[in-house]
């Protein structure tokens, strides 16, 4: 079973209306849609925002509905300039980078006492995902890179450079690393999608009302094609 974390209110309304044999249940203020896409069992979340919520959210999917994997989707920062606004971005790994122990010696990012640095994408849904977007949004670029995650906004063109140089990241958003760090303790896949809202040179050329339909548009597009393969 496939465990579906949307960001946006409007992405998991448009993919409940898909949902067949749909069952409802709630836990830590969130309501957990379990029901079949096109014959495959998913269970669909809104898990709110911040690392705590998208982790308190990714070991419920865990624990009570048995996820063999999780999908997270929502929209990110650009780290790069090359990458544009509408662009998305699938984690090849992810970091969180408000995660400083610097003090006891551990790099920038790196979570005490764990034998990893960066949680990584899983190969079987990353390859899937890529082929699936080239096929459905061929109207849109797709990259595959490092997500990292905080619970900051970050807006300042000074603290983007300063992710680029220590964590070589593609975007920055809040939740991704955390829902990849649930994934990788309980051994199971986990795949991080973002649409990208904001360039890494702070320019624009999309109003954000503009930009977040045709995200969820591509999201959705992207999730159910992945939901129906995996």
């Amino acid at each position: 079973m496939l465990g579906i974390i949307g960001a946006m209110d409007e992405e998991v309304r448009e993919i409940k209306a898909v949902l067949e044999d749909v069952t409802v249940e709630s836990a830590a203020g969130m309501d957990f849609y379990k029901g079949k896409i096109r014959g495959k069992e998913v269970v669909v979340v809104r898990s709110g925002i911040g690392k705590v919520n998208a982790a308190v959210c990714s070991q419920i999917l865990v624990d009570r509905f048995g996820v063999k994997a999780i999908v997270n989707t929502g929209i990110a920062g650009s780290l790069r300039a090359e990458i544009n606004i509408g662009d998305i971005v699938l984690s090849s790994d992810s970091v969180q980078h408000d995660m400083d122990a610097t003090g006891f010696g551990y790099p920038m990012g790196q979570i005490p006492r764990m034998d990893t640095f960066s949680f990584p994408g899983d190969k079987e849904l990353l390859a899937l995902a890529e082929e699936c977007c080239s096929q459905v949004n061929p109207d849109i670029r797709t990259f595959t890179g490092r997500v990292v995650s905080g619970d900051q906004f970050i807006a300042g063109k000074e603290k983007k450079e300063e992710l680029i140089r220590l964590f070589d990241g593609f975007c920055t958003e809040m939740e991704g690393a955390a829902i990849a760090q649930v994934c990788y303790l309980n051994h199971i896949g986990c795949l991080i999608i973002r649409a990208i809202s904001d360039k890494a040179d702070d320019s624009a050329n999309m109003d954000y009302e503009e930009f977040e339909k045709q995200a969820i548009d591509h999201s959705v597009k992207l999730l159910l094609a992945i939901a129906e393969r995996y």
